[in-house]
């Protein structure tokens, strides 16, 4: 299984951010440019980038299709796209528009249905964003808390025909505080789904650890304040990845 390391963009007014475990109000502004950022990112070598509009994410609303869109055009690489989309008609507009992959979060939990008819349509293109606290999924831009487990989250979405999630640790994102290796991993075991961890990269070793369990399912980590405060180098650790695939 291929694993790869997908450099993050957070729109929020505008601005590329980074917020301290999903709240809104602990943000971190890094660039008001978020296509020369995105550009900066394919140029260290990135094979796709995850962008979300955080707040379609707090409104349920898309607030950034015309930045979206301009990334689209500018980049080569594929552009995996999330926050607000809670319904088929906003998923079919995003990939007119140029996203490869649609992100589907609030609404897996609250409308699971449309989640069943964009698989039917689109089986390539979709994938689920579980955002958790405790193992518990948070939705609504990680505001309200529910009381559904990832893991069945996760294992009624592999029933629907989703092939992948990305599963975030909400209380370690934006922290540096290490990826949750052992619940990440457990939960790709578990549901038997392919799972792009998120939340918490610190490293090397968080790297290191998921692609050591790759068998499980995990294929990839999403890379977010550890690039932007400079804690980690792109380039290096898509060199590191390269040095650990094997040969066959």
């Amino acid at each position: 299984m291929d694993f790869e390391l997908v450099p993050a963009i957070d729109l929020k007014g505008g601005k590329c951010v980074r917020l301290k475990e999903g709240v809104a109000e602990r943000e971190t502004d890094y660039s008001d440019d978020p296509v020369a950022q995105a550009l900066e990112w394919q140029d260290q070598g990135a094979s796709r980038l995850h962008l979300v509009d955080l707040d379609g994410a707090f409104s349920g609303t898309a607030v950034h299709l015309e930045t979206a869109r301009a990334i689209f055009r500018a980049l080569k690489i594929p552009v995996q796209f999330g926050g607000g989309i809670r319904s088929l008609d906003h998923v079919d507009r995003l990939l007119s528009l140029g996203a490869a992959r649609v992100i589907l979060g609030t609404v897996a939990v609250e409308h699971p249905g449309i989640v069943e008819e964009a698989v039917k349509k689109y089986p390539d293109a979709i994938v689920v964003g579980i955002d958790a606290r405790g193992g518990r999924v948070a939705s609504r831009g990680w505001v309200e808390q529910t009381s559904l487990s990832a893991l069945d989250l996760a294992i009624k979405m592999r029933s629907l025909g989703v092939a992948r999630i990305i599963y975030t640790d909400v209380s370690r994102d934006g922290m540096l505080s290490g990826v949750n290796v052992p619940e990440t991993e457990a939960l790709a075991r578990q549901a038997g789904i392919r799972v792009i961890a998120s939340g918490g990269a610190a490293g090397l070793d968080d790297i290191r650890q998921l692609w050591e369990r790759r068998a499980s399912g995990i294929e990839g980590l999403i890379l977010g304040r550890a690039l932007y405060d400079r804690k980690l180098d792109l380039r290096q650790a898509i060199e590191m990845v390269s040095g650990l695939q094997p040969d066959s």
